[in-house]
């Protein structure tokens, strides 16, 4: 996801008992899309596009005449303008109103039933698809849908719950090149100084990673890693700088999560270099960097980041937006644990005690919130969820991490992701999976995590029996509300030798005597990062 986009418009039950999220985005049970066939037509005259799309549902069940896209509509001369809406084989009429494209028909198809509708319209796109300049002065077109843009310029179902394969079709000036996602089909000049470009996605995907970008490029394929064709798509003048880029943090990060967590899901991975936007883009099989991240100095956590979410947000994606974590805090980790496989453990410390401070400052500062809350209010507007969705949420995967274990957490990510691969998941669906794997009830993690606004303040002392060789540990939980449970890691170090206590604070306070070789010279609640917290330590 987004690391910084520069637009206005977009911006950066089993045994747990919580409020019930829901965005309330209208849902149609009844209808599935199966693939979208997107036909482009732009141009070096007018930033208007000509437009097809061919949508092929499913009619889950019988009685159903009605099927509706989410398609802006013309306003103070932007969105799109519907001129037909083809049913073959049946009678319907269409209603394009308040950005909604209402397709009815006059009989309803038979339960399990596929049909396609074609939809032909044009306009100029508000927003989700960009026409300008790039920093060499040069036209370019892209596209980038996340969270709910998709709509703006393409007739779609514009939620995450509802995944389709796809395919662009995309007729424009000769002298550009056209990427999108999957795998090329074909290339074809048309004459009269049009080219058409073909690419197919076969996996399903969700509506904000279907994208095209447009540009004169310098295009390469640099390697083959774990049987994935890697590919760089750059603007000439930054050819050198974008193999620099991308290179090695894009052959290390796919190798890594390939060994970790499972097989890339897509056809192929590209970087494609892009005019407009500050950070970058997950797309499924070909991520968009902006222009500024091009530089001679490798990006390796934004990279990593944009890399995972191939597994996690575009292959295993949240069903719906109050679950946005299962995406950006997957990615969040994801990317520090791919930095403490390959620059170690000392920098990956650094980044989660970053991560750390970084979130108890946010918790200070309104609004306050949990990690699982309505985002639908951020979605609708076309932002990203607020910070704590990517920090608080990677940082709960790490404190899940430390509580069962090494070996039982990446088992728990390996089963996460070979179970809902190309599909869809929810809070309750990860914790389910987690609670197999581990053989532990987890219920009150979640809860007190994910649910639950704000972080524990810890205060404490400690001093020393030299007689009993003990430590006398006492703790104090004084955040509001009722306290956390804590699972710790006690740090002592006596005659220059440290030894980790594991202690477990449940209640508002508790005192915990710990057997030690001799004088500490220093006690550290937490000494290796492992718990969200405020806390501090005195000897008294």
């Amino acid at each position: 996801m987004p690391t910084g986009l520069a637009r206005a418009s977009v911006i950066f039950a089993a045994l747990v008992t919580v409020r019930a999220y829901a965005d309330n985005y209208p849902r149609q049970p009844a209808i599935d899309a199966l693939h979208y066939a997107f036909h482009v037509t732009l141009s070096d005259v007018t930033d208007e596009i000509s437009a097809q799309t061919t949508a092929e549902v499913r009619f889950q069940s019988g009685g159903t005449r009605q099927l509706v896209l989410d398609l802006a509509t013309p306003t103070q001369g932007k969105g799109m303008t519907v001129t037909s809406v083809e049913c073959p084989g049946a009678t319907c009429r269409f209603e394009h109103a308040r950005d909604r494209l209402t397709i009815t028909l006059s009989e309803a198809p038979p339960a399990g039933e596929s049909r396609q509708f074609t939809i032909t319209y044009h306009g100029v796109a508000a927003d989700g698809l960009h026409i300008g300049s790039n920093r060499f002065g040069e036209r370019t077109f892209f596209s980038w849908n996340w969270p709910v843009l998709a709509r703006q310029w393409l007739p779609v179902i514009d939620h995450p719950s509802d995944k389709a394969s796809s395919e662009f079709i995309v007729t424009a000036p000769a002298q550009y090149q056209a990427v999108a996602n999957g795998a090329l089909v074909e290339v074809r000049d048309l004459g009269g100084g049009l080219q058409l470009t073909h690419w197919k996605e076969s996996v399903p995907v969700a509506p904000w990673l279907n994208n095209i970008g447009v540009a004169r490029f310098a295009r390469s394929r640099f390697a083959t890693v774990e049987g994935v064709p890697l590919e760089t798509w750059l603007f000439p003048s930054d050819r050198q700088n974008g193999i620099a880029t991308f290179e090695v943090p894009m052959r290390q990060a796919v190798e890594f999560f390939t060994s970790h967590i499972g097989p890339f899901p897509y056809e192929r991975l590209a970087a494609v270099e892009t005019a407009g936007l500050s950070g970058a883009m997950e797309h499924a099989s070909a991520i968009f960097f902006g222009e500024s991240s091009v530089t001679p100095k490798p990006a390796f956590s934004l990279v990593a980041h944009e890399v995972s979410h191939q597994w996690f947000g575009d292959s295993v994606t949240e069903k719906d937006w109050d679950d946005a974590w299962l995406s950006e805090g997957f990615a969040t980790y994801c990317a520090a644990l791919a930095a403490e496989f390959y620059h170690g453990r000392e920098e990956f410390l650094g980044v989660m005690r970053k991560a750390r401070t970084e979130i108890l400052r946010m918790e200070k500062e309104p609004p306050v919130a949990s990690v699982v809350h309505d985002n639908l209010a951020e979605i609708r507007g076309g932002q990203a969820p607020m910070r704590l969705v990517y920090e608080k949420g990677a940082f709960t995967l790490h404190m899940l991490r430390g509580l069962v274990g090494e070996e039982k957490f990446w088992a728990g990510l390996r089963q996460y992701y070979r179970r809902y691969r190309d599909s869809n998941a929810s809070t309750n669906d990860f914790r389910t999976v987690m609670e197999q794997t581990s053989g532990r009830e987890l219920g009150w993690f979640f809860r007190q995590w994910l649910y639950r606004a704000g972080s524990p303040v810890v205060k404490g002392s400690w001093k020393y029996d030299a007689k009993a060789r003990m430590v006398r540990l006492d703790l104090a939980q004084t955040q509001a509300g009722e306290p956390f449970r804590l699972p710790l890691e006690v740090a002592t170090r006596s005659n220059g030798k440290v030894q980790v206590h594991r202690i477990e604070l449940t209640g508002a306070s508790g005192s915990f005597d710990l057997r030690v070789t001799g004088a500490p010279e220093s006690v550290v609640l937490d000494a290796n990062s492992w718990t969200l917290m405020d806390a501090v330590l005195e000897r008294r």
